[in-house]
């Protein structure tokens, strides 16, 4: 989560950070119609904005600024009152007197990121739950399909093309293609995205993938159910999601040996 206290300041730090490092040597040349004929200001040849309602170019930027403040609070829109915040801006920025201390801001937003922290831990202790829950009663069923095999840690697999090669041992890299997915379909890593293989020692990858690629050979191709025990279990990054099954599809083009000391 971030920082609270920051969210404002970032966003119209980031907006000027843009502007200074945009400079006319960097940008692409201007190809769309909307840019022929404009000046500096964004203006046509007829004087007309090529920004409709915004046609100066304070009011431009002003309207920036305004999207990239907007787009950092976004995660505590429902928490926060945007007439009060503007309220709070005008003050500030007019010299006026405003209605809090700098130690008062400072401990309203301690009290306010503590509240957030401990909201999305909750969050994520529900997650985590109602995702073992999934996981489980899917692995439980999966595991009975003809071709799915269950090894004794609870890794499921199924072989789609045997290879014929040699098996990978624990302390060996690997060359693979493969693509990951979550049980509802959504892909969050694939080499074949990228368009290269990836290089990688078992020693260095989650319990499910050393096992797995270990009962395969080379040349071949495999199905992998790893659950969340084998995988991330909690400490998940956040595009992957607290103790989700994890489902593979693996090609083992080589083995990599480790080097020779």
């Amino acid at each position: 989560m971030k920082p609270v206290a920051r969210a404002t300041a970032v966003a119209v730090a980031s907006v000027l950070a843009l502007a200074a490092c945009q400079k006319p040597a960097d940008k692409p040349a201007a190809t769309s119609e909307a840019a022929k004929g404009t000046d500096a200001s964004g203006k046509d040849a007829a004087g007309k904005s090529q920004y409709p309602g915004l046609p100066t170019e304070k009011e431009q930027i002003s309207y920036t600024i305004g999207l990239a403040m907007g787009k950092q609070l976004t995660e505590i829109k429902d928490e926060i009152n945007v007439d009060t915040v503007v309220k709070a801006m005008r003050a500030q920025l007019a010299g006026e007197k405003v209605l809090l201390t700098e130690d008062q801001a400072k401990a309203i937003f301690e009290s306010f990121g503590q509240k957030m922290q401990a909201k999305q831990i909750a969050k994520m202790m529900a997650d985590a739950k109602a995702n073992q829950e999934k996981g489980d009663k899917f692995l439980a069923e999966n595991g009975k399909k003809p071709g799915v095999v269950t090894t004794a840690s609870g890794l499921e697999y199924q072989v789609l093309t045997e290879g014929t090669g040699a098996k990978p041992g624990p302390k060996d890299g690997v060359k693979v293609h493969y693509k990951g997915t979550l049980l509802d379909g959504k892909t969050f890593d694939s080499s074949y995205d990228r368009g290269q293989p990836a290089v990688m020692p078992l020693e260095g990858v989650i319990p499910g993938w050393s096992e797995g690629l270990q009962l395969m050979k080379v040349g071949g191709k495999t199905k992998f159910w790893i659950p969340a025990k084998l995988a991330y279990g909690e400490q998940a990054p956040p595009m992957i999601g607290p103790n989700q099954v994890l489902v593979f599809e693996v090609e083992l083009l080589d083995i990599v040996k480790p080097a020779t000391k």
